[in-house]
């Protein structure tokens, strides 16, 4: 078994490993997991309230895990041309187009990011683009 693993992948890094190890024995790894649950929450809850604040037609989803929520459009949006403008408007965001496997097309949505960005940019991030959406 050991064999088969190494001819599998050349080994894992130990280091990482073990230092993993260390914060799952120590239980600082589920102090860590606990308080990032709550972070991370807190920005969802804050992405719904802008989104129902800045652009009420707009009902995210996706948000049950994951650190990111899908945004339909209608039917005739340009998705591509709402990222460009968003952009020059410093918000960052992706039109789900670019995660579809070989360009196979399907309605027109946007993948809005929470994960690293602060409670407050978050809002202005919608406030910002409410009206591309």
């Amino acid at each position: 078994m050991i064999e088969d693993k190494r001819l599998c992948d050349r080994g894992s890094p130990a280091l990482e490993q073990l230092a993993l190890a260390a914060l799952i024995e120590s239980g600082r790894y589920d102090r860590h997991l606990r308080r990032m649950r709550g972070s991370y929450g807190t920005r969802r809850d804050t992405l719904i309230g802008a989104l129902a604040k800045y652009a009420p037609q707009v009902v995210p989803r996706g948000l049950a895990a994951g650190f990111h929520a899908v945004a339909p459009l209608t039917a005739d949006a340009d998705e591509q041309a709402i990222v460009e403008e968003a952009r020059l408007r410093s918000v960052g965001l992706y039109g789900m187009g670019s995660y579809r496997p070989s360009g196979r097309r399907g309605p027109p949505q946007l993948v809005l990011g929470f994960g690293n960005v602060a409670d407050a940019a978050i809002d202005r991030g919608i406030s910002a683009i409410s009206d591309l959406l």
